[in-house]
């Protein structure tokens, strides 16, 4: 039973060939005594006809009983197709069948193995196997695989070097939650699994490697959302001796390479540079959706002596006035619409959401009555206000004005179609603050990570005003959504150990866990920086789908958990005791 052909190769070239196909049975159709079988493989689809005229009784027998979803051996020859089908590659021709062989039985599904299903995702996940089957989905990771093969070759090419770092290692848990692992012969210790290669790839470079790369699992204990996961991959890259815009410009190039042979898109380099302030200030994100315009704007300028309460004393208390101007949206958002707005916006702790609608050449909204002649006339220029526009506004602190008139832009863009599908907008978010502050815990922790290295310019306030240290950091960014951050890291012990004081590490905890990280730097470490790209978010992006589950071969649920394995389980009380482990309920 030799396959002679996959099941989206048969050409009307082929036809009066007698071929051998395998496959899976995508439908099954019985018009009048002729049989016609929809035959499908991870290629595509064959219609194959029995004809009781042209096969043995016992072959027509064995057709009659065939359902979806069996695998079948096919054996006949190509004819043209009297009713062509122009959605199919394969729809000029059929298989009339000379052969016929059950290869295995299947019940029926619990989905409709097709791009379109009506399964829940619970359903999906649970029969993963199944919902692997589905063209759409089989398509995700074949992208997924091929884009994971330019980068390889991409970057092999430029002489990097791909090294495997451990999976089992030692937890620093000033990131995310670490998975932990106990260990059997080292009763009462842990391993973690490593939140990233970071520590290892600086190593590498300790090492005199210069360019490393990795398609590198990773796992961090995380609330999920649908663009994450507990476990992911990300592409792991770095190199030594080489600029910030140096390691972009490869990374620019990479893509291009991936655009052009996965989307047929040429793409131009170099991406467009914003710093981490401008994004905040225009667009009011660190990952600025470039696809659309709509940008913030600040007004506090316009409304210095306003006598509206609410935007003086945001001003007064050292706050912000911003708006986006929604063109066209004044007839589309009602006052209800508008209230809905408002709840939106105050999961991203605004107060309250202003309005102003400019209809017949007049301003009207519940703050219209506070504007001045020249307020009006100002607002006018500055948010270029046409007839029919609609003027959103939040006044609050810089961080709330920016997040939630942000994320307000990016639904209003989404709900009028504001956002072109077939663009692909690469940038590069750079210039970041090194550090944030916890108002809560009273204490500095690391924007990136603890090995970014500040600026030359602001190094010098790394220990005395760290909120002036701009990070030499660099996030690639597309269409709104991050995939990718990287950094020029510190080489140098000393500021190394001022970074480590400013996040309120003593040197016993610094030593406790970077130690080895620590002692290497005594021994000529070479300057050095390198970026981690999400390579699930990318394929998620390629493929145009919202969630990242429909790139991964078994995810998880919401939950981390996976309804097909059924993990996480209990394990034997044996295993536990080998670990030295007791287990507490609350």
């Amino acid at each position: 039973m030799n396959r002679t052909h996959n099941n989206n190769e048969l050409r009307l070239s082929n036809v009066n060939e007698i071929v051998e196909l395998k496959g899976w049975v995508a439908k099954t159709r019985n018009l009048g005594g002729l049989i016609f079988i929809d035959l499908r493989d991870r290629y595509g689809i064959t219609q194959v006809v029995v004809n009781p005229k042209d096969v043995k009784q016992e072959i027509y027998e064995t057709a009659e009983k065939i359902r979806n979803e069996y695998v079948l051996y096919v054996k006949g020859k190509v004819n043209e197709r009297e009713s062509k089908n122009p959605h199919l590659p394969t729809g000029d021709i059929e298989i009339k069948v000379e052969k016929i062989e059950v290869i295995s039985t299947a019940e029926t599904t619990p989905l409709i193995i097709h791009d379109e299903t009506d399964a829940l995702e619970d359903t999906r996940l649970k029969y993963r196997y199944l919902d692997l089957r589905r063209p759409i989905l089989q398509n995700n990771l074949i992208v997924k695989s091929k884009v994971m093969r330019i980068m390889r070759n991409f970057l092999s090419d430029l002489d990097f070097v791909e090294i495997e770092t451990p999976i089992l290692t030692k937890s620093t848990p000033e990131g995310a939650r670490d998975y932990l692992v106990p260990s059997r012969i080292h009763p009462g210790e842990f391993y973690a699994l490593p939140q990233s290669p970071q520590i290892f790839k600086q190593l590498c470079m300790v090492a005199g490697f210069e360019k490393y790369f990795q398609i590198a699992r990773c796992f961090r204990d995380e609330d999920l959302r649908a663009d994450r996961q507990p476990e992911f991959t990300q592409v792991d890259i770095e190199t030594s001796f080489l600029t910030a815009e140096e390691i972009q410009t490869i990374i620019e190039k990479m893509f291009v390479k991936v655009m052009k042979e996965i989307k047929a898109i040429d793409i131009k380099i170099p991406f467009m540079r914003i710093t981490y302030h401008d994004a905040m200030v225009r667009y009011g994100s660190d990952k600025p959706d470039t696809r659309f315009s709509m940008e913030l704007v600040e007004l506090n300028d316009v409304f210095k002596a306003t006598t509206f309460s609410v935007f003086a004393n945001a001003i007064k208390n050292n706050g912000y006035v911003r708006a986006i101007n929604v063109k066209n949206g004044a007839e589309k958002y009602s006052r209800k619409e508008i209230d809905r707005l408002t709840e939106f916006v105050k999961q991203y702790q605004a107060k309250g959401l202003a309005f102003l609608k400019y209809q017949n050449h007049e301003f009207s909204g519940p703050i219209s009555k506070f504007l001045t002649d020249n307020e009006n006339r100002a607002l006018k220029e500055q948010l270029n206000i046409e007839n029919n526009d609609l003027i959103l506004f939040i006044a609050d602190n810089f961080n709330v004005s920016c997040e939630a008139l942000g994320a307000l832009r990016k639904l209003i863009a989404k709900e009028m179609n504001l956002i072109d599908d077939s663009l692909y907008n690469f940038l590069w978010v750079v210039d970041w603050p090194l550090f944030e502050y916890d108002e809560e815990e009273s204490r500095y922790y690391a924007l990136h990570h603890p090995f970014t290295s500040p600026n030359s310019e602001t190094v010098k306030y790394l220990t005395t005003n760290p909120d002036r240290c701009i990070a030499q950091a660099y996030d690639i960014v597309l269409n709104g959504y991050e995939i990718g951050g990287g950094s020029i890291r510190i080489h140098q012990r000393e500021i190394q150990d001022q970074m480590f004081e400013t996040l309120g590490f003593s040197k016993t905890k610094a030593n406790k866990q970077f130690g080895f990280l620590l002692d290497a730097f005594k021994y000529g470490t070479p300057p050095h920086g390198g970026i981690a790209l999400g390579l699930d978010r990318i394929i998620m992006l390629l493929v145009n789908t919202e969630n990242i589950r429909d790139v991964i071969a078994f995810p998880k649920t919401l939950s981390a958990s996976c309804l097909m394995s059924e993990a996480p389980s209990e394990v034997d009380i044996k295993q536990l005791q080998e670990l030295n482990i007791n287990v507490k309920l609350k």
